[in-house]
């Protein structure tokens, strides 16, 4: 299963209105940090596994797509973090997880 990228407000604001049908996965992640760039894998790890098929999976760039990152953090009530993998349900944020703690493992409890 492959993630998507979403880099405008209105494709945002579509995701998080799915939210009420499907769970969204979202990662925010900084394409100049190495910690980002090791959640990044094992998001994508966890997606090469076997992913909850009932989820959407979404990647934001935090720094090419700064409005999008912040709208996030304000809509969800989240503190802006990055690497930081967000699970949406109802338009309200389920679980996050941030730095260190974005993990296949930690993804897969939640998830599966």
């Amino acid at each position: 299963m492959d993630w998507r990228e979403i880099t405008t407000l209105e494709e945002w604001n579509d995701m998080l209105a799915r939210s009420s049908e499907r769970e969204q996965v979202i990662l925010k992640h900084s394409t100049t940090c190495p910690v980002s760039a090791n959640a990044l894998q094992e998001y994508e790890n966890y997606l090469k596994g076997s992913p909850n098929q009932a989820a959407d999976y979404t990647l934001v760039k935090v720094i090419e797509s700064r409005p999008v990152s912040n709208r996030i953090a304000e809509d969800l009530n989240v503190k802006h973090e990055s690497p930081q993998v967000i699970v949406i349900k109802d338009k309200a944020k389920y679980w996050t997880a941030s730095h260190w703690a974005v993990t296949k493992a930690h993804i897969t409890a939640v998830l599966d």
